[in-house]
């Protein structure tokens, strides 16, 4: 399994890019890693020689936060996104993982690896952390207005991520609305109930009905499905409420000897609590509906976050979703 990884993306470039993808290849046998960036400064972060299963790319450019994500990587041919990813066009890897620009990582994915043919819009699609084993909320970002189509197309993404990448049997697929009836939310979430309802009666999607946010995060389902504007606010919201809860935590078990010593009791759960409300944990987040697996990591990634990238990212190519996809397109064209 080759990952390419994209070593000059994110603010902690290349450095602690360099190190999480090196120590994935260290921890996990059959791991190949290809960082793609300027030769100089990765052999600099390496610190050393090059270690086993780990090779170097030269890429003289960078894609920038200000640039233009929908023209920066034809702009910048020789940029390590732009090479990277026409690696992965060409079939020299099996995935790629980059913490630079969403906005240009998704633009050249599209054009460049190019979207499963059928597939109307690539969708991001994070694991989130909930009472259960997680929730995969498709779309987070990518596509602000939806159609009923995208959102059927959505559902059915979701769900095959969830069922082939993380292991969820029969993943529960959920429409994020305002309450449960079938005649709540607006036009678009009363016509997407419907065809998610028939895919569901076809016996093609395990479509649970319409879910309030509140009981997505109970564990009500395993994968949700939304537009990316409202996906996005439940994703930031989410991230808000866990360093907040974090924070005011930590100050109510500093606030006396007592309280100290009762938060020494509590240490291992807190800790537990602690690493299931990281994204770190997670890596990144896949862009679904492409030919091949593009993981985007947070763009203040430090190493720990970028070795889990590279074990998702692997996840993602193991698991086939393209054929998987291709093989149920029709279904997904008409929402039957």
């Amino acid at each position: 399994m080759k990952i390419i990884v994209d070593a000059m993306g994110g603010d902690n470039a290349p450095q602690e890019i360099v190190t999480g993808a090196v120590n994935a290849a260290k921890a996990r046998k059959g791991l190949e890693i290809v960082l793609v960036g300027k030769e100089e400064e990765i052999r600099k972060a390496l610190g050393g020689s090059l270690p086993e299963r780990v090779a170097i790319v030269n890429a003289t450019e960078v894609i920038s936060m200000h640039d233009d994500p929908a023209t920066a990587f034809k702009t910048k041919k020789d940029s390590s996104m732009t090479v990277g990813l026409t690696m992965l066009r060409d079939g020299e890897g099996d995935a790629f993982v980059s913490a630079g620009s969403t906005g240009a990582l998704l633009s050249a994915g599209t054009l460049l690896v190019k979207r499963i043919r059928g597939i109307r819009r690539a969708a991001m699609a994070p694991l989130l952390p909930t009472a259960g084993k997680g929730l995969v909320l498709v779309d987070c970002g990518a596509n602000a207005e939806c159609t009923v189509e995208y959102l059927v197309q959505f559902a059915y993404l979701g769900s095959f991520y969830a069922a082939k990448a993380l292991g969820m049997e029969k993943p529960r697929v959920g429409l994020l609305n305002i309450g449960t009836e079938d005649s709540k939310g607006d036009q678009l979430r009363q016509e997407a109930y419907q065809a998610l309802q028939a895919a569901r009666d076809g016996g093609h999607l395990n479509f649970i009905g319409n879910i309030e946010a509140k009981e997505a995060i109970k564990g009500g389902c395993d994968v949700v499905v939304t537009d990316g504007f409202s996906g996005n606010v439940m994703l930031k919201t989410i991230e808000g409420i866990g360093s907040f809860m974090g924070r005011e935590l930590k100050g109510m078990f500093m606030q006396s000897v007592k309280t100290k010593m009762a938060a020494l009791l509590v240490k291992g759960g807190l800790a537990a609590f602690k690493e299931r409300l990281d994204p770190d944990t997670i890596g990144g987040t896949p862009f679904l509906g492409l030919q091949k697996p593009v993981i985007k990591a947070h763009g203040s990634s430090k190493a720990r976050a970028i070795e889990n990238a590279v074990y998702q990212a692997a996840a993602a190519a193991e698991a086939g979703l393209a054929a998987e996809i291709e093989a149920n397109i029709g279904l997904m064209r008409t929402g039957r």
